[in-house]
Order: C-alpha cells, then structure tokens, then sequence
C-alpha cells in the first residue's frame, strides 16, 4: 500500500462529505478521493467494487450503519470513523487503534489522523480480509464487537407451571445463581427459574443493574442499606419484603465503591 491512498467518503450529510471534501483537498499527497456514498448500503457496494485504500465512515446512517456496513465487508480497508459517539466510545476507538473524527470536524484533529495513517500504512499488507492475521483488523474486529448496540432486557419471561409471566424490571431486587441455575428475586419475595446467565444479563440489562459477586445482579434501585465489612466486603441490604442481605464480592468492590458514589 503506498501514498496516496485511494479514499472513498461514506456519510449521508452531504454538508459532512463536502467539509470533508474541501479539508483534503489539500492533502492530495496522502489521499485521493475516488468516491462518495450517501448510506450504508451504497457504501458497502462501492467498498467492495473499488477496493480502496482507506473510508471515511459516518457511524449513524440509514439502511445499514457504518458498524453495520464493516461487518458485511469481504475487503477490510483502513478506517476512519466520523462520530458523535461519547467519550466512552471515543476511548473504545483510541485502544484499539482506530481513528475517529468528531463532528464538525476540525483541520487540526484531521492532521493527527493523517499522521496515524503514515504511522499504519507501512505496517499493515493491502487487501486482507477480515479474519487475517493482522493486528489492525484484529483490533477493527474487536471494536465493533465492543460497539455493538445493547440490547436491552425490558422485562423478564419466566414459566410458572403452564404460564409465561412476564415481570418488569422494576419490580425485580436482583438475580441470584444457585449452581448452574440462575433465579430472579422480586420486591414482593417471589423466586423464579430464568433461562439467562449472569453474564447475560450483566451484557443486557440497564445500568441500573449492577453484578456485586460471581452470583448476584442487583437492581441499585432497590439497595436499602450498605454496610462496609473489614475485608474489603460490602453487605447490602435490600427493600424487597424479605429485606434480603446480599454480600458483595471482594473483586467487585469497585464497582459498588462507583456504584454508592463511595
């Protein structure tokens, strides 16, 4: 791969792509811009026709988004995201080497990406697919797993005899692994067998639900009390009618630590 890089611009702002347009203009000696994409879809089908070198890459856009879009790609061209993501996502993209820009975008943000690019292009081979040894696609891979849309739980199924119950999360108090199984508690003390791993949940639940221990989720809405033990432990005493006491596992400190605003 060498300089210039042919560029292909996917955003569906036409004010973005002609900002865009104008700010490399004079930057020709590093990019040269042979295409344009108005969604998702046009971009995928001219990534896989033209093969470039490197995209620019709007993240929210209609029929496919840009994670989306990358997904479906048998060709993995260098990437530069366009975001209006957080500053959680932003982090997300730095650690694992890939450049995003912020809108609007600025001359000065766009030279530190134009100077990532030269530090990337002579160590990384054109034209590999996706699941190649290389470590920026490897990391690419890897982002877009970490950026995934949650899906978020809004309620709990659960079979007593020959119902389907369906509980809201907010008359739930946590969730509690016995062995291999796995039993949500609500307020008014009822326990009921889930199909759900904690870690399921822990991926698809609200933030208000917290993993405390290796086997409880706790709903912090529900959190009465906290004692703190000399170990390191925390006891939390819970409002459901059992006033149930779930203990707090040491690695999980932290998190109830940030949780309590400890």
């Amino acid at each position: 791969m060498n300089f210039p890089l042919t560029t292909i611009l996917i955003d569906d702002e036409p004010l973005a792509i002609s900002r865009l347009r104008r700010l490399l203009a004079p930057r020709a000696e590093t990019v040269t811009i042979i295409g344009e994409a108005r969604n998702g879809a046009e971009g995928l089908a001219l990534v896989e026709t033209e093969r470039p070198d490197l995209i620019f890459l709007d993240i929210e856009m209609p029929l496919l988004t840009g994670f989306e879009l990358l997904a479906r790609l048998s060709y993995m061209p260098l990437v530069i995201f366009a975001t209006a993501y957080d500053q959680y996502a932003i982090r997300a993209f730095e650690e694992n080497s890939v450049d995003y820009l912020l809108k609007p975008i600025e001359t000065e943000r766009l030279d530190r990406s134009i100077s990532k690019l030269h530090g990337l292009v002579g160590n990384r081979p054109a034209g590999q697919l996706p699941n190649a040894a290389n470590p920026y696609t490897d990391n690419l891979i890897r982002l877009l797993e970490q950026m995934k849309p949650k899906k978020e739980l809004y309620s709990i199924s659960v079979k007593t005899g020959e119902k389907i119950i369906l509980l809201p999360l907010t008359d739930i108090a946590f969730f509690e692994a016995e062995e291999k199984y796995v039993f949500v508690a609500t307020t008014d003390g009822q326990k009921y067998l889930t199909s759900y791993t904690l870690t399921n949940l822990s991926e698809r639940l609200p933030d208000t639900f917290v993993r405390v221990s290796r086997s409880a989720v706790v709903n912090s809405h529900r959190i009465r009390e906290c004692q703190k033990q000399f170990d390191g432990k925390f006891v939390l005493t819970l409002t459901d009618k059992k006033a149930t006491k779930i203990i707090t596992g040491s690695t999980y400190a932290d998190a109830v630590r940030q949780l309590l605003s400890l």
